[in-house]
C-alpha cells in the first residue's frame, strides 16, 4: 500500500514515514498543502495522512478539493487543534477520520489499518484473497498454504498484495513500482523482477505469469512444485 503524508512539521513527518515504512508501506512525504494536492491528484494513493495547518493550502481545502474532483482516497486528518467544531469541520470536508496531536503512534497505525480495511471491504467481501491453496490476508499481511504460514518480507508481501488484488489481470511493472516504492526511489526498475523471482521461489513458479511487454498476472492457483526450493 502506498501512503502520502502531508505534514509541515518535518521531524514528525519523517518519523511517521520511517515507522510506516517499517510496517511495510511505501510512504511519500511532502510539507506543503499545494504540493500535497498535486501529489494526491497525480498519484493513485491508498491513503492520505493530512495535517490541517499547512503552508500554501490548508488541509481542509486540500481535502475538499480532492473530494470535489471525485478522488475517494481515504483521508486521515491530523491537527494540533482540539474540539468538536474542528473535528466536524474536518469530517464535513470529506475526511474519513481525525486524530488530534499529540497522538500515540500505535493509535495512528490502528486508524490507518482500519481505514484500509474499510476501503478493502468496499471493494471485496473479505480482506482474505483465496488463490488455489494459498490465502493472502491483506489485513493481517500474512500468507498461508493450508495451515502453513509462508514467511514474506514487507516488500515481498506488498508486491504479492498488488498482484492479488488484481488476480487474473495484467499488472504492469510501473504500477507495482508506484504502489510499493515511494516517489524518491531512483534505483533500477528491474527491482520488481527481483521480487517476483523471490515470490516464485517461495510460492511456486507458475503462480505468477510474465506477460511479455505488459507485466505480470497472478493465476488463480499455484502450479506443481509450489514452495519447493530452487
Amino acid at each position: 500500500m502506498r501512503l502520502l503524508i502531508v505534514e509541515d512539521e518535518k521531524r514528525l513527518a519523517l518519523s511517521l514515514a520511517k515507522g510506516l515504512t517499517a510496517e511495510g508501506y511505501a510512504v511519500d512525504v511532502v510539507h506543503d498543502g499545494l504540493e500535497g494536492l498535486h501529489r494526491a491528484s497525480e498519484t493513485d494513493y491508498d491513503l492520505l495522512i493530512l495535517d490541517i495547518m499547512l503552508p500554501g493550502m490548508n488541509g481542509y481545502r486540500v481535502c475538499s478539493t480532492l473530494r470535489a474532483a471525485g478522488n475517494d482516497v481515504p483521508i486521515l486528518m491530523l491537527t494540533a487543534k482540539d474540539g468538536e467544531y474542528d473535528e466536524a469541520e474536518g469530517l464535513d470536508t470529506g475526511a474519513d477520520d481525525y486524530l488530534t496531536k499529540p497522538f500515540s503512534y500505535v493509535v495512528l497505525v490502528a486508524r490507518i489499518k482500519a481505514l484500509l480495511r474499510r476501503r478493502g471491504s468496499a471493494r471485496s467481501a473479505s480482506p482474505v484473497i483465496e488463490l488455489g491453496e494459498f490465502r493472502v490476508d491483506t489485513a493481517a499481511r500474512r500468507v498461508h498454504r493450508g495451515e502453513e504460514e509462508i514467511t514474506l518480507t514487507a516488500k515481498e508481501f506488498a508486491v504479492l498484495e498488488q498482484l492479488s488484488l488484481r488476480a487474473g489481470e495484467v499488472v504492469s511493472k510501473s504500477e507495482i513500482l508506484e504502489h510499493v516504492w515511494d516517489f524518491a526511489y531512483e534505483g533500477d526498475p528491474n527491482i520488481v523482477e527481483v521480487y517476483v523471482s523471490t515470490l516464485r521461489r517461495k510460492l511456486g513458479a507458475r503462480l505468477i505469469k510474465t506477460v511479455r511487454g505488459a507485466g505480470y498476472r497472478l493465476e488463480g492457483g499455484p502450479g506443481p512444485g509450489a514452495g519447493e526450493p530452487r
